[in-house]
């Protein structure tokens, strides 16, 4: 087993020392040459990776949606996503699956073949029981899974014997595979109610490389298994430390005491040169854009909302907030999306003609420069989370674009469940992009008309847009490739002309990393979800060191 090299440095105390110790026998050290949190005696006991993350620690559970998309360090799905680039879709290839699944003619029944020789971390052994056990939990309403409405078209899972398991679905469906990516756990451990209660969510029990050897408010830890079914892992333990402040996480990394993290652009950027770290980019299909509201009289106008779109600096905000590292985003499709990305589907940067269209809608300026129609001014509040500083400024330099337009957005920052209740009446500052790895999934819930089980972030004004309902169905249904990218295309045609966002930017993903002599492999095309899940790390089970 190879150790990591390292240069953090945990001092009694860092981190949570105390609890870490009580799982390895001593404190965490490094034998990097960084001064460190701490400067003990690297030779003191077994080195581990420290890297700092601003999501919460817990919620360990797949069931409701923790490495939905098959990356993770403890769970494995039947498919696992496999990357040459971060510039184009993974390959989606067998991993608790023996082979790649097999559908009938008109793919709504599915066959997959499972792995034997397989354990979970509790020593119990995985077969075709645990696929059906984890399919049904998540469609399971007592479960309230927050991902459960993606996995609607799935009807039935059927054990055929202890090795192969049969997916029946409601009608066909092309995105089928990434279904298959959702992690599996153990059917004993799936004894109902609802997710968030789960006994997994702070205690998991996976397939995957990893165990969770300690969890606490402040850290968790995490230490590679030896019985590993695709072999042990050569990182043999990393620490999570829970870092929610951007500008902690990046003194923290400054001091020597993490070998990486995840930073806003911005503030990755400072790293640019310092000797010992790099910056890494990933490459997104996570978006950043403006919900509108339909109850508001300016943005319920269609006209307007063209005119906003083509009066936002898509480039000034990726140059100005993202330091270069995003691309625009006009609608949620990408260019790795390849014949289904539609180049014309854009909104040219005109300011001019944003302000001519307002003007021939009968938004004209008032007395103190803000629009009217009326009675009604163009205003309304935009709402963003107070934590993510990343969303401020993009809401920021939105609300900067519109101010030149005549139009007056009120910024908020607010928590999600302010957010939540005001969903109908303001516009927000989301992302998108949490399943990429089809089209399918990228554009069906942002588009489509809203239907019972919408999430309430997808489509939030519940506009309809004509011909395009018509086109994600047929695509989502289509088995032929050339007929789903045309489907797509014309989706996104038939957006431009009738938007019911603003779409701004498609993120790069930016992490700061300490130098060491790790290969790593390639990076992947990441979702919205980041992290030191995702970045540099999210293969980590996968990782050589140098020759």
């Amino acid at each position: 087993m190879r150790a990591p090299a390292t240069r953090a440095r945990i001092a009694a105390g860092a981190f949570a020392a105390l609890s870490l110790a009580a799982c390895t026998g001593g404190p965490a050290t490094g034998s990097g040459a960084g001064s460190g949190a701490g400067g003990e005696d690297p030779g003191a006991a077994g080195e581990t990776l420290v890297l700092g993350d601003p999501q919460p620690l817990g919620g360990y559970n797949p069931i409701n949606g923790y490495g939905e998309l098959g990356v993770s360090p403890l769970y494995d799905g039947l498919l696992r996503p496999q990357s040459s680039t971060d510039g184009a879709l993974p390959a989606l290839v067998p991993a608790l699956a023996a082979a790649d699944p097999v559908g009938n003619a008109d793919s709504t029944r599915w066959e997959v073949d499972l792995r034997e020789g397989v354990t979970f971390s509790d020593g119990s052994a995985f077969d075709a029981a645990d696929v059906v056990a984890t399919y049904e939990a998540v469609s399971d309403p007592a479960s309230a899974s927050a991902v459960a409405a993606a996995y609607d078209v799935i009807g039935s899972v059927t054990a055929l014997d202890r090795h192969r398991v049969r997916f029946d679905l409601t009608h066909p469906y092309s995105a089928f595979p990434v279904l298959l990516l959702l992690g599996i756990a153990p059917s004993e451990a799936l004894t109902g109610g609802p997710a968030v209660d789960s006994a997994l969510n702070r205690a998991p029990i996976g397939t995957g490389p990893y165990v969770l050897a300690d969890l606490s408010a402040d850290q968790a830890v995490f230490e590679a298994r030896e019985d590993y079914w695709r072999g042990e892992p050569e990182v043999s333990r990393f620490v999570v430390a829970h870092l929610p402040d951007d500008n902690a996480r990046a003194q923290r990394m400054r001091a020597g005491g993490l070998d990486g993290t995840v930073l806003p652009p911005r503030l990755a950027a400072t790293f640019e040169g310092v000797d010992g770290v790099q910056v890494v980019s990933a490459r997104s299909a996570d978006w950043r854009g403006v919900s509108l509201p339909a109850t508001n009289p300016f943005t319920a106008d269609e006209a307007a909302r063209i005119a906003m779109n083509l009066g936002a600096d898509r480039a000034g905000l990726i140059a100005d907030v993202l330091a270069g590292r995003g691309r625009p985003a006009h609608t949620p499709a990408a260019a790795v999306y390849g014949d289904a990305f539609d180049p014309a589907a854009t909104f040219a940067y005109d300011p001019d003609r944003a302000r001519t269209m307002l003007d021939e809608a009968g938004w004209l300026p008032g007395p103190d420069g803000i629009r009217e129609r009326g009675d009604d001014r163009a205003e309304f509040t935009l709402m963003y989370p107070a934590s993510d500083s990343l969303r401020r400024d993009v809401a920021t330099a939105f609300a900067a674009d519109m101010a030149a337009l005549g139009i007056r957005v009120e910024l908020e920052g607010a928590s999600w469940d302010r957010m939540d209740a005001r969903l109908p009446d303001v516009a927000i500052l989301f992302g998108g992009g949490d399943k990429p790895y089809d089209l399918d999934t990228q554009l069906y819930g942002v588009l489509h008309s809203r239907g019972p089980e919408t999430a309430p972030y997808d489509n939030p004004a519940g506009l309809t847009i004509p011909g395009v309902d018509a086109a994600l169905d047929r695509a989502r249904r289509s088995l032929e490739e050339g007929e789903r990218a045309e489907a797509y295309r014309a989706a996104q045609a038939a957006y431009i002309d009738h938007p019911t966002h603003v779409l701004l930017t498609f993120l790069d993903h930016t992490y700061v990393i300490a130098d060491d002599d790790w290969d790593r492999g390639p990076l992947v095309l990441e979702p919205h979800s980041h992290g030191v899940t995702w970045g540099p790390w999210w293969n980590m089970a996968g990782w050589r060191g140098s020759p």
